[in-house]
């Protein structure tokens, strides 16, 4: 068990350096954001693998903690957006 959440948090680490590097080349704001959003989710995950393994009950804390910071940073992003919509700026 141990050897697979391993395994699978460095896939999901891997999977974060790919979004890295699309976020660099985002064309827009948008793009930049969805990457964001997938930093929160990803390392979430990551996080509650590790802390499966038993390497501590904290760390599903600051888990939840970039999960709710992820989530509300995507409504402060739409909010802005929309607003920048109504408005007429791009």
């Amino acid at each position: 068990m141990t050897t697979l959440a391993f395994l699978v948090a460095l896939f999901l680490l891997a999977n974060l350096v790919v979004a890295l590097i699309a976020a660099a080349r985002g064309p827009t704001s948008a793009d930049r954001m969805l990457m964001a959003l997938l930093f929160g989710t990803t390392g979430t995950g990551i996080l509650v693998l590790l802390s499966a393994t038993g390497m501590g009950t904290a760390l599903v804390d600051v888990a939840l903690v970039l999960a709710l910071l992820a989530a509300i940073s995507g409504i402060a992003f739409a909010k802005r957006a929309w607003q920048a919509e109504e408005n007429g700026h791009d």
